[in-house]
């Protein structure tokens, strides 16, 4: 079974304490089978530190917002202003995202660091090569859709934005989705070669969607429709990261193009068996296995959450082991051993 999973920076500084070597990586160490590389398709704005304490830092980020991060990454930054109040806002912007060779990112850095770091094509050129040696899917990673456009409209304004003034919601999804295929195009010009498309676009919380279908399918759908026909004429299969209750859309995302749905979040509902049984063979699967069982004493729990979900995901291919979210700091890293271990044993195929 193929075995990939995100884990957060400071859950990868505890594990160092615990044991894992300091010049092996993560993925190398579990032998991960996934490896991603992107651009920066933000306006570029000069990252400033505008202040920080001991456990706090605060900055503006490239997409011209002002954000509080914990320092080591391990919590969802604190929006402190956003860039675009108005459409207005958003116009002024919008020439700056433009394709350019200025777009790499360090992705080794941009990960332990939790934000996008200027790189050198060289390096990454280098890095993608010896991943593709190693036998990875290497995938072409973007944040894409609602989503990314959090980044510059604060989510009430947004809310409100679809509702009220769809014409520019329809806009900013359009805009920054030409940016992400172009560079897509500008990195497989300079010899990246991609074996998939991994998009980013969070859609729902616990309880159901951040809007209604109606809206999604008039403003976003269309867009995604885009991104998969770019993708899959490149013969690139495309995973969509979507966490919270998107059952909904399903049908949806599946007429849109996508290949494959992660990360199946179970406290919101997404059962993988049932998904799987709805949805065998027209859509793989990617997670749904619950990373609060990770870090619990008993553990026959995430023992038996492995090993029943399974025997129904992993029945005809089209599964991929995935947390169901992303594994956070009070996993520990012989916990985790332990979760690879059972991984490896219950995810074989006779």
């Amino acid at each position: 079974m193929p075995i990939f999973d995100s884990v957060w920076q400071a859950t990868i500084n505890r594990w160092r304490r615990e044991g894992l070597p300091t010049d092996v990586s993560v993925e190398d160490f579990f032998g991960y089978d996934m490896c991603g590389f992107s651009a920066d398709t933000s306006p570029l704005f000069p990252v400033q530190v505008l202040g920080e304490d001991a456990e706090y830092v605060v900055e503006r980020d490239s997409f011209g917002g002002v954000r509080r991060n914990h320092k080591d990454r391990s919590t969802t930054p604190e929006v402190i202003d956003y860039p675009c109040k108005s459409r207005e806002d958003w116009e002024r912007i919008k020439p700056r995202l433009q394709p350019s060779d200025s777009r790499v990112i360090d992705s080794e850095a941009s990960s332990r660091e939790g934000k996008n770091v200027q790189g050198s094509w060289d390096v990454e050129l280098a890095r993608f090569e010896k991943e593709r040696d190693s036998g990875r899917f290497i995938t072409y990673n973007a944040a894409v859709g609602y989503d990314k456009i959090q980044n510059y409209v604060a989510s009430p304004r947004l809310l409100r934005a679809i509702i009220l003034e769809p014409e520019w919601v329809k806009d900013m999804y359009l805009t920054d989705a030409h940016l992400v295929m172009a560079m897509c195009d500008n990195m497989m010009d300079k010899g990246f070669r991609f074996d998939g498309a991994y998009l980013f676009c969070d859609l729902a919380y616990r309880k159901g969607l951040f809007f209604s279908p109606r809206h999604y399918r008039e403003q976003l759908h269309p867009v995604f429709k885009m991104l998969c026909r770019y993708f899959r004429e490149k013969n690139m299969p495309i995973i969509l990261h979507s966490c919270g209750r998107v059952k909904e859309l399903i049908p949806d995302l599946i007429e849109a193009g996508f290949s494959c749905l992660q990360p199946l979040e179970v406290k919101a509902g997404m059962d993988v068996g049932e998904l799987k049984r709805e949805y065998a063979g027209k859509l793989a699967l990617m997670g749904g296995i619950d990373v609060r069982l990770m870090s619990m004493d008993n553990p026959g729990l995430i023992e038996e959450e492995i090993e029943s979900k399974f025997q129904v995901a992993k029945k005809g291919g089209g599964y991929i082991y995935h947390s169901d979210h992303s594994i956070p700091k009070d996993v520990s890293f012989q916990q985790y051993q332990r979760v690879m271990e059972l991984v490896r044993r219950h995810g074989e195929y006779e």
